[in-house]
């Protein structure tokens, strides 16, 4: 079985099992539009992929490890967890003219760097999209498991990758087939997390999503989203079927705004 090779805040690991209860049955092709960590992909391995991110360094990412898994796990075992290092590291997105010079391969390898040692397994940027996480003091980190990147290499290999707004798989949804939306969650507050990437995601793009669920389901495909437990999600999808599920939040300063929540996993089959 596959693991995500990244951390990923909302990442769907602890809720694995309750997303594949309410999977349909049967269907064709699968899509995620908002990859992430990829938990849920991961833990499928179907064959016959489309997956996608508006966050190109995400992308970039996954097709490393598709095309040039060992030139990836090589270049990882370059890094140093010090605290300069890590900081010199990070200010490579500052110097434009320098991170373009970049290969695909160092993007991803500085990618992966930056999740496993920032705080917190954070991924958070500015709105000039610089990764603005501080370094996490983390005595070992482990930046790989050379063994699941091959797996999950392999499982690529079936897969399609893309970069763009969800709304870029579109043209290629077909009946049958099986969308899974796991967007930047509708705040619960005003501090909640959403900063992604430099776009954002507010609440005219979640009413977009809707819409975007209801073409699906008008050509018979088949969609399945969590978000958060809010009222405005609730009333936006109120006309499908809506499973409550508890998740762990982990992010936050305080301790005691940790623990279970409630969210939501909207379907419309």
């Amino acid at each position: 079985m596959c693991r995500p090779v990244i951390k990923w805040v909302g990442g769907k690991r602890q809720l694995i099992k309750e997303l594949t209860k309410l999977l349909p049955k049967d269907y064709n092709r699968y899509f995620e539009p908002f990859i992430g960590g990829g938990a849920l992909f991961f833990s499928l391995k179907q064959q016959d992929n489309f997956i996608s991110d508006y966050n190109s360094e995400l992308t970039n990412l996954y097709s490393v490890i598709k095309n040039d898994k060992e030139k990836l796990s090589n270049d990882l075992k370059k890094h140093k967890n010090t605290q300069e290092y890590y900081y010199e590291t990070r200010a490579l997105d500052r110097q434009e003219d320098k991170y373009k010079r970049l290969s695909k391969i160092k993007k991803a390898s500085r990618f992966i760097y930056l999740n496993k040692t920032g705080f917190n397994g954070l991924y958070r940027v500015n709105k000039s999209g610089q990764n603005n996480v501080p370094y996490g003091k983390y005595k070992n980190p482990t930046l790989f498991n050379d063994e699941n990147l091959t797996a999950c290499s392999k499982l690529l290999q079936d897969t399609e990758i893309k970069t763009g707004d969800f709304e870029i798989i579109k043209p290629h949804i077909k009946q049958g087939d099986l969308i899974y939306f796991d967007p930047p969650y509708a705040p619960l507050n005003e501090t909640s997390f959403t900063s992604y990437t430099d776009k954002g995601f507010n609440m005219g793009m979640q009413e977009r999503l809707k819409l975007m669920c209801d073409y699906i389901d008008s050509i018979g495909a088949y969609f399945m989203m969590s978000n958060s437990h809010t009222d405005f999600i609730l009333n936006l999808y109120k006309d499908y079927k809506i499973k409550t599920v508890m998740a762990n939040r982990v992010v936050n300063c305080r301790a005691t705004g940790r623990g279970k929540i409630k969210e939501v996993v909207v379907i419309n089959y």
